[in-house]
């Protein structure tokens, strides 16, 4: 999987308020049971467990397994990735506006 893929499956399970509210929680409270987690929503387990899927592929939670206890824990090291992508983008932006006053103030020169 290139950086691109990467970068979209982290942005699309970051785009999901419940997923958002999972990762809050396991940021938060540490590492959580999955029926733990589960209880701060109004959904079913299997519902839980289907976000709690999404945020494992794009590497958001990683799963720690005790006997038939499973344990979900925040990784944050692939958001440097969102935070890489969004610098980027404010770079641009910052020179595109950078040259946008330039040629403001030469056109106040004339």
């Amino acid at each position: 999987m290139n950086d691109d893929e990467r970068l979209s499956r982290i942005l699309k399970a970051a785009g999901d308020t419940t997923r958002r509210k999972i990762l809050t929680l396991l940021v938060q409270e540490g590492a959580l049971r999955v029926t733990s987690l589960a209880s701060h929503f109004e959904m079913s387990l299997n519902s839980v467990s289907k976000h709690i899927k999404v945020l494992e592929e794009a590497g958001l939670v990683t799963r720690r397994t005790l006997g038939r206890e499973h344990f979900m824990a925040a990784e944050l090291e692939p958001l440097k990735r969102t935070e890489a992508w969004f610098a980027e983008l404010k770079s641009i932006w910052d020179l595109r506006l950078s040259a946008l006053e330039t040629m403001i103030l030469s056109e106040d020169d004339q």
